[in-house]
């Protein structure tokens, strides 16, 4: 099997201080190829990695500011979709972007969404939802608007992580300073319980830094000591007592967290998100409603085992498995890819097959039109399941939106109009003693198949 990891240029990969994307990219490349897989990484110059390394720049435009993204990033994506021939499957992981160069291409993609679409990025994931395989890096990052051909929880190497038994006298906030993360409720909660506060991170709002977190720092009960690389990441996440994570928007996936409860530390997080789904109720944290009740909890966290804290990211959260859930979703993409028909119209999947009957998932491009065409030996029944179709049934036409139908009868002239902006998406059931591609008679064809 031949990869292509696509990796954002932000940072180099692995990242050498901030970047949890680059690092869980990074771990699943060297993963893959551990496991005999031949991965090519298309990354930033400087990235590291045991496979084979393509780059279109030289370093991060984040860590070096005399880089201009934009350009870069199109040349990026490009390089790889031009050479998408060579491989058998595409992994993406640059979010939407990349999906408007899918159509370059009959190599399968993956595209793992690092981050819950917006509102003004939806469009682009929604356009291309039948053209690439979304995976989920938490249940509670799904949008129901997508298709999803897997969840897959991140994973991180535990033998990077090193095991403290012993509780720690410091709570600690481990992230990025900025209102989403909460580090102004971290500052309340250790000013509530009489407890020393250590707040490691990146200021990612220097106005919020300013007002909420830096009048409180005295560099004794309440510090910030800055970013926090591999090198300082055990002491620091193994030395607290808990870490806590009270964060004010409904996190995707809080990596963080679970890098904590490999040092032993317990989690204490608001229970928002993919929280629910990483934390251990009782085991290997708490989850509470707000930062009010956090306090609470920061006593209650001597009865937990932090050994029970380590076991559970062992059996859940190692790169293993997410190696292994990788591998199994790259297998079920490239065996659907060779069911797919691709036609100038757009393209269909096979959902099921017997003798006498034959169901089909079709996608119509927006403008695009079938032939018009006739069937001797099988009737048919459309359903639409998303987008606006004008169907003609010998030489009538009629409008349908989602969820309408129609029966096309054997022997009737039929067509099908995308008429709509975006992918028109409907299931065909056919019916007869005969259900081959052969059995088409055309009338009239934009593609010249007549």
């Amino acid at each position: 099997m031949k990869i292509a990891m696509l990796a954002p240029i932000a940072r180099r990969t692995p990242p050498r201080h901030y970047g949890f994307r680059e690092n869980i990219i990074s771990l699943l490349t060297e993963g893959l190829i551990k496991r005999g897989i031949d991965v090519t990484l298309f990354a930033t110059e400087d990235s590291e990695t045991s496979g084979r390394l393509v780059s279109v720049s030289p370093r991060g435009y984040e860590e070096d500011p005399s880089i201009r993204p934009n350009f870069l990033e199109c040349l990026h994506i490009s390089e790889l979709f031009e050479q998408a021939h060579r491989f058998d499957l595409i992994h993406n992981n640059f979010n939407y972007l990349p999906l408007t160069y899918t159509a370059m291409t009959t190599t399968p993609v993956v595209t793992t969404i690092h981050d819950f679409p917006s509102e003004q990025i939806m469009p682009v994931y929604k356009k291309y939802n039948g053209r690439t395989r979304y995976v989920a890096i938490s249940e509670a990052d799904r949008c129901p608007e997508l298709d999803y051909i897997a969840t897959i929880h991140h994973g991180i190497d535990p033998e990077q992580f090193t095991f403290q038994s012993k509780r720690g006298d410091y709570l600690l906030f481990f992230g990025r300073i900025h209102p989403d993360e909460g580090t102004k409720e971290c500052i309340d909660v250790a000013k509530e319980t009489g407890m020393k506060l250590v707040i490691a991170g990146i200021v990612q709002d220097r106005d919020y830094f300013e007002r909420f977190v830096q009048p409180h720092l005295d560099d004794s009960r309440i510090i910030h000591i800055g970013n926090v690389g591999p090198d300082r990441r055990n002491e620091i996440l193994g030395g607290a007592r808990a870490l806590l994570h009270p964060i004010n928007f409904d996190e995707p996936f809080g990596l963080s967290t679970v890098e904590a409860m490999a040092c032993g530390t317990p989690v204490i997080a608001v229970n928002r998100g993919s929280m629910p789904e990483i934390i251990q109720e009782g085991v290997s944290g708490f989850l509470v409603r707000d930062a009010a009740e956090m306090v609470s909890k920061v006593d209650e966290v001597e009865r937990l085992d932090r050994r029970d804290c380590r076991l559970w990211v062992e059996r859940h959260f190692s790169v293993d498995r997410m190696v292994d859930d990788y591998i199994n979703v790259y297998e079920r993409a490239i065996a659907l890819n060779r069911r797919d028909d691709h036609r100038p119209w757009g393209f269909f999947e096979i959902l099921s097959e017997w003798p006498g009957h034959k169901v089909k998932r079709i996608i119509v491009h927006s403008g695009e039109r079938l032939s018009y065409q006739r069937h001797a030996r099988r009737s048919e029944h459309w359903f639409i399941v998303s987008g606006a179709a004008v169907i003609t049934v010998n030489g009538k036409d009629m409008t349908l939106s989602t969820g309408g139908s129609a029966d096309i009868p054997a022997g009737a002239w039929h067509r099908v109009l995308n008429r709509g902006p975006e992918e028109l998406v409907f299931i065909e059931i056919q019916r007869g003693d005969y259900l081959e591609e052969d059995d088409i008679e055309r009338a009239e064809d934009d593609y010249g198949r007549v």
